[in-house]
Parts: C-alpha cells; sequence; structure tokens
C-alpha cells in the first residue's frame, strides 16, 4: 500500500514540476517576444529619422549597403541621427553626401597588412 501512495506522491511532484517548467517557458517566450517587439519599433523609428533627412535616393543606397556592411551604414545612421537631434540638419542628406560618408568612414575601418 506505501509503495502504491509514494508512486502516487512521485508522480503528482512530477506532474507539479512539468507544469511549473511549462509555465516558465511560456513566460520566457512572452519576454522574448516582448523584447523583439521593442526592438522592432525602436528600428522602425530609427529608420523614420534617417528617412526624413535623406533624399529617396541615398536612403536606397544606405538599404544596398546594409546587405554588404550593416555596421557601416549604423555608422552613418548614427551620425545623420546625431545631427537631427542637435538641430545642426536643415536640409536634406543627398546622395553624394551618403556615398562621400561611407567612403569617410569605410576608410578608418580599413587596417593595411604588409608583408615583408
Amino acid at each position: 500500500m506505501t509503495e502504491l501512495s509514494d508512486d502516487r506522491e512521485i508522480e503528482e511532484i512530477k506532474r507539479k514540476r512539468l507544469m511549473d517548467l511549462q509555465n516558465q517557458a511560456a513566460t520566457n517566450q512572452a519576454m522574448q517576444e516582448r523584447e523583439d517587439s521593442q526592438r522592432r519599433a525602436a528600428e522602425r523609428e530609427r529608420q523614420d529619422v534617417v528617412k526624413r533627412f535623406v533624399t529617396p535616393e541615398a536612403y536606397e543606397r544606405l538599404n544596398n549597403v546594409r546587405l554588404v556592411k550593416p555596421d557601416l551604414v549604423e555608422n552613418v545612421e548614427n551620425q545623420i541621427i546625431m545631427l537631427a537631434q542637435s538641430g545642426r540638419l536643415n536640409r536634406l542628406i543627398s546622395d553624394a553626401e551618403v556615398k562621400s560618408l561611407l567612403a569617410r568612414l569605410s576608410e578608418k575601418r580599413e587596417t593595411k597588412i604588409e608583408r615583408r
């Protein structure tokens, strides 16, 4: 008889533990979804700010370069956002200016290795 009650207790403990794990997994998933949603919203807002201060051609160039060098585009966008937030940007940035920014920032990033 005690063996039967021990089995029931073990099963009850296992069932409770399983429920706890499922609840924890659901909570973690909900938290992850909320963080992803916030990250997407922040990125959309960032893109809206950039889009407001560059010409359509410049924005298209940034999107094309993003496919190859996302870090470089992020640096350019950070500069544009900083200028806009500080009020020093009172016109649209042209494609040529974006191209120049991209070139200048990519020069800084390249490291030259010489073999002798």
